[in-house]
């Protein structure tokens, strides 16, 4: 009695370690045949570079993704698997990450002989919108937004800091007046706007002509709005981005297929529409005695 206790016990522990695998199999499965949906009736390569708190992970705990070098080294190798004369979609869902690796893909976008394109069902800031200024065309949702490319210096371990908010305090309490560590940080932070700035006029500069592409520079890297400002699909067509409020009717689909991690608090929930008929109800005629 006791030994079948023990191998229903190790049976149940395997079942819960294999079963997120076997889960997270089956949706990769979807998303892969949903890609090849969309391929096959747009004629486009689609990428995708999307980051959630995903909840099929290790025990259930979720796993905060931003874009980092591994992410651009996919992404550079599916670009250079792309044939020159295909066009690319690169589907876009992300909070931003690290500059180098936004750089990295950016720039293999953008040398991409073939159309480029970028969809944003839903955000992509910081370094999400540095990759989707490299496109041709941005696709964005009517509710969409980008984000500012101010650069964020990181001055101490969980807090990092506008650049041009450092140059700010500099320029208004004179160089005198502060310390030798703030000159310090002033000195990064002007490199690092300067740095981003060219990264965006070489990325626009063809689309947009130079004198266009400076300006955008200035505008996205100069603190005119906070970090986590939202660029809206019309504020991004003000600008004067390529942008269409359009997206494919699939890639929503898709989208549902990366599951988000479990709210710690009640989250949104509401009945799918159209909703599905109720059958009729059917009654037993009545019995009768006599």
């Amino acid at each position: 009695m006791i030994d079948i206790i023990g191998l229903l016990f190790w049976l149940l522990l395997f079942i819960i370690l294999l079963e997120p695998q076997m889960r997270y199999r089956h949706i990769l499965s979807l998303r892969l045949s949903m890609l090849r949906k969309l391929e096959e009736k747009y004629k486009m390569r689609f990428i995708t570079l999307i980051h959630r708190q995903e909840r099929i992970s290790f025990l259930g705990i979720p796993l905060y993704r931003f874009i980092d070098i591994e992410d651009s080294e996919e992404v550079l190798r599916a670009i250079r698997g792309t044939p020159p004369d295909m066009p690319i979609a690169l589907i876009l869902h992300t909070p931003g990450g690290l500059v180098l690796a936004a750089a990295q893909i950016a720039q293999a976008l953008k040398n991409h002989p073939a159309k480029k394109v970028v969809i944003v069902p839903h955000y992509a800031m910081s370094g999400g919108t540095l990759i989707a200024l490299a496109a041709d065309e941005i696709w964005m949702d009517p509710h969409a937004v980008l984000g500012p490319l101010d650069p964020q210096l990181s001055i101490k371990p969980g807090l990092a800091v506008p650049a041009p908010s450092i140059l700010r305090v500099v320029s208004e309490k004179g160089v005198d007046k502060v310390s030798d560590e703030t000159l310090l940080f002033a000195d990064i932070a002007e490199k690092a706007i300067k740095q981003m700035q060219e990264l965006i006029v070489e990325l626009t500069k063809d689309k947009y002509g130079e004198e266009k592409a400076r300006e955008l520079a200035k505008i996205l890297t100069e603190g005119k709005w906070t970090h986590d400002y939202p660029i809206t699909a019309e504020k991004a067509k003000e600008l004067g981005l390529h942008v269409k409020t359009e997206i494919p009717p699939e890639v929503y689909e898709l989208m549902k297929l990366y599951p988000q991690a479990m709210p710690v608090r009640p989250g949104v929930e509401y009945v799918p529409y159209p909703y599905v008929p109720k059958l009729p109800h059917r009654t037993e005629p009545a019995k009768t005695s006599r």
